[in-house]
């Protein structure tokens, strides 16, 4: 079993998600009182939410790489950062360590494309949803149409995130606020909705809504343990 190397804290609400849902699969896969091996470097999230909304990119890499390299040098096998926003410097995360980076959109795009899926709407952060890091990347490698809310339910869709969801606040407000952007993106021709934020996924689910959900969360915590445990069963990751 490869050692799972985890940048998490960004927030640590969805680490914990990480966490559960990655043990929970290697038990599946391995039964007994089998576990995942794993490290985890946890960053303050406060920092991080700071670089972020004053678009300071630069020193949120350096932080990112720092935590890469410490897992690398800890033991990790992989990397896996357990956030979307943050895979906007995905890149420079993946060239600061000789180890493999699984990234999330392109675990999250493979799921989508096995189910034959064409037209996408993500939600996320407004970063996330208005910048080419992750949209681009999904059209550009995986073929997919990707829209996202107006303009004012993006900022509803971000707002909850950081003012509530990142604070472990779940709120029946913002979850009726949320299922309506989504029935809206469904009207728009959307034929699944990517849970572009590992958070949302503490607000809404699949029996919330008629239209497919994709979560990040577990779809990324599962392919890290497919690949950690690729030798043992005998697949190629």
């Amino acid at each position: 079993m490869k050692t799972i190397g985890l940048i998490g804290g960004m927030s640590w609400e969805s680490s914990l998600l990480y966490y559960q849902i990655i043990n929970q699969r290697v038990k599946e896969k391995l039964g007994g009182h089998h576990s995942a091996k794993s490290l985890m470097y946890s960053v303050n999230f406060q920092e991080i939410k700071t670089l972020q909304h004053q678009g300071k990119w630069d020193e949120a890499t350096n932080l990112m790489i720092d935590s890469a390299c410490k897992l690398e040098a800890a033991g990790a096998d992989v990397i896996v950062i357990c956030t979307n926003t943050m895979h906007k410097m995905a890149q420079e995360v993946a060239e600061s360590v000789s180890i493999p980076l699984l990234h999330i959109a392109d675990a999250t795009a493979q799921a989508i494309v096995k189910d034959g899926m064409k037209k996408v709407a993500l939600l996320g952060t407004s970063f996330t949803m208005e910048q080419d890091f992750y949209k681009g990347r999904l059209t550009e490698k995986f073929g997919l149409e990707v829209i996202v809310p107006n303009e004012a339910d993006r900022k509803i869709v971000h707002d909850v995130i950081y003012q509530e969801l990142c604070l472990g606040i779940v709120n029946e407000a913002s979850k009726k606020s949320y299922l309506r952007i989504m029935e809206s993106l469904g009207q728009q021709g959307a034929e699944a909705i990517i849970l572009g934020c590992t958070e949302i996924t503490m607000l809404v689910s699949q029996e919330d809504c008629r239209i497919p959900l994709y979560d990040t969360t577990r779809i990324h915590a599962e392919c890290a343990v497919d690949f950690a445990l690729s030798e043992d069963l005998g697949v190629t990751p």
